[in-house]
């Protein structure tokens, strides 16, 4: 646990560094930036200046940036440059619209990528898996923004479901959790139409079989949770894969998540923004990964099996 708690704070200095970094060697004056969004077209240089003293632009990059990261890691993010705010408080505000979109995409992608591993393992080999896979793969190639605007276009404009702009409710969710949810499921689907194909060839379903199993019931007693783990271990990784792909998606659909603030945030090099939704999203990756870490172990005790243990196991 210390050792992934070590590897957790390095990931979140290295990433938030590697942003402001990155910011630093965008062309054009962040002052500016920051005058343009607050309505101010033509700024004279005595407002540049202003701007630029207010917001510490004048001192060395890395005095900013571990003034930014001592507060940070106290859970102050500090200010927006160009509301005004505080980071955190404009997080906190979207923060649940965000929260359930990515839920919504989750359990949609969850059940996607089972019902095609299930199509294709049904007919391995055969039609169906050639369905499947096809399925995953078109999914995969189409880009999420392209599909996004297709969905508005046709699904809400010409059939008129759902709406232009969404609130943020549950009512909303559909078309943009969605869009967020295809591409993660093919992925999510090869990897569990091979899990449960391994299991389906271990010795034990044999016996299972031998012994008037029906395939349904060898299906959820025995394949299923032996292919869980490895499925379990992707959906937890591919999580904060959709953290990062919700800013584009929610400025389509309008979403009033923190996505959509970040790209406006990014337009205008708002730095304590940008970097306070990287260390957001590294937050979230390491939580949920950690969390199915210890579900997986629950699963297969063999994982949480110790030298000791296999020792003992050998005599």
């Amino acid at each position: 646990m210390i050792a992934r708690l070590r590897q957790t704070l390095i990931t979140l200095v290295g990433g938030s560094f590697l942003v402001w970094a990155l910011l630093l060697m965008v062309p054009g004056d962040p002052a500016g930036r920051v005058l343009l969004a607050r309505g101010i077209t033509e700024p004279d240089p005595a407002a540049v200046g202003a701007v630029r003293q207010e917001l510490g632009l004048d001192e060395p990059f890395l005095q900013r940036y571990l003034s930014w990261l001592w507060h940070a890691l106290g859970g102050d993010f500090g200010v927006s440059w160009t509301t005004g705010r505080a980071v955190g408080d404009e997080f906190a505000l979207r923060l649940p619209a965000t929260a359930r979109l990515m839920a919504a995409a989750v359990v949609l992608a969850a059940l996607l990528a089972a019902a095609l591993a299930l199509l294709a393992v049904s007919g391995h080999g055969r039609w169906p898996d050639r369905l499947s896979r096809s399925l995953s793969l078109l999914m995969l190639v189409v880009p999420g923004f392209l599909l996004a605007v297709v969905l508005l276009d046709i699904v809400v404009l010409r059939l008129g479901f759902g709406r232009v702009i969404s609130d943020g409710t549950w009512g909303t969710v559909f078309l943009p959790a969605l869009t967020l949810a295809l591409a993660t499921a093919a992925g999510w689907s090869r990897v569990l139409r091979s899990s449960l194909l391994q299991a389906r060839a271990e010795p034990y379903l044999q016996v299972a079989t031998a012994r008037g199993g029906s395939p349904v019931r060898r299906l959820f007693v025995h394949e299923l949770p032996a292919a869980l783990p490895p499925f379990l271990t992707l959906v937890g990784l591919g999580t904060a894969g959709l953290l990062g792909g919700a800013p584009i998606v929610e400025s389509v659909f309008t979403w009033p998540g923190i996505g959509r603030y970040v790209v406006t945030a990014i337009d205008a090099r708002d730095a304590p923004v940008i970097a306070g939704y990287t260390l957001l999203a590294v937050f979230i990756y390491v939580v949920v990964s950690t969390g199915v870490d210890l579900l997986v172990r629950r699963l297969d005790p063999r994982l949480t099996t110790g030298p000791r243990t296999a020792k003992a196991g050998a005599r």
